[in-house]
């Protein structure tokens, strides 16, 4: 199972993403789960202690690891399009509570073009673990699918689009297929979180085709207490695991 989870930061995605890791895991599967999030804070919502997160440091910023996989310094702009990267989730990811946590930073491209050495190796990360990887993958991704590229896509059972109720989300879930469309996606599929009512429920079902809705996690103080010790929502909210539970059955069944 692949499973490539985004939205805009503040919608939940990482909570949704992390409790999503920990029901894998806790049902015995390998499960790998990768932060491709500017604002990187997956580790926390996994339960992964601090001083552990505080010794990561993400692929993008391992300068040396990049240049010496890409063949690219400072003497020479030219590179490998195809690094070596096969030992990289094993050898640099944490585990904890059965997941294992790769943090892969990202690169900002936005408005530039630039295709550098650090962007290469994560999307040749992202497609390896996607294309080749035996494990569950999860990927916690910003809005922007930027780093995935069309072959890597091939490989991906889910795109889950985390909205809350509001215009500017239902609009990120447009763009969203709109670019999953144009790496030949044919389905995005939908999560919203924060739901307060009926009036929230009507709302999401009026904008959000049924086909592409996987269901609701409504509005939770329990997940706010955990977010504010930093701790992860699947050891604080049944209710929450409960209504992630249910949306998670919709993504195996579709996936079986």
């Amino acid at each position: 199972m692949k499973i490539a989870v985004t939205g805009k930061g503040g919608v939940g995605k990482t909570t949704f993403a992390a409790t999503l890791a920990r029901l894998y895991a806790e049902e015995g599967k390998n499960v790998l789960a990768a932060d491709v999030d500017p604002d990187a804070n997956l580790g926390l919502a996994l339960g992964f202690p601090e001083d552990l997160l505080d010794s990561i440091v993400p692929i993008t910023k391992m300068r040396k690891l990049v240049q010496e996989r890409t063949g690219a310094n400072d003497d020479n702009k030219f590179y490998k399009i195809n690094p070596k990267v096969s030992d990289i989730p094993d050898t640099y990811s944490k585990t904890y509570n059965g997941v294992k946590l790769l943090v892969l930073g990202t690169v900002d491209t936005a408005g530039s073009g630039c295709v550098c050495p650090e962007h290469v190796m994560l999307k040749r990360i992202i497609n390896h673990l996607v294309l080749r990887s035996s494990d569950v993958v999860i990927l916690d991704m910003e809005a922007g699918l930027e780093h995935l590229g069309r072959g890597t896509t091939d490989g991906m059972d889910q795109f889950v689009v985390v909205i809350e109720p509001g215009a500017r989300s239902i609009q990120t879930y447009k763009n969203v297929k709109r670019l999953a469309e144009g790496l030949g996606v044919k389905q995005v599929r939908v999560v919203a979180n924060k739901v307060r009512n009926e009036a929230d429920e009507e709302f999401i079902s009026s904008r959000i085709p049924a086909e592409d809705l996987l269901g609701f996690i409504h509005y939770n103080e329990e997940v706010i207490d955990a977010d504010r010790q930093g701790k992860s929502p699947f050891d604080f909210s049944e209710k929450a695991v409960s209504e992630i539970i249910k949306i998670k059955e919709k993504i195996d069944k579709s996936n079986s």
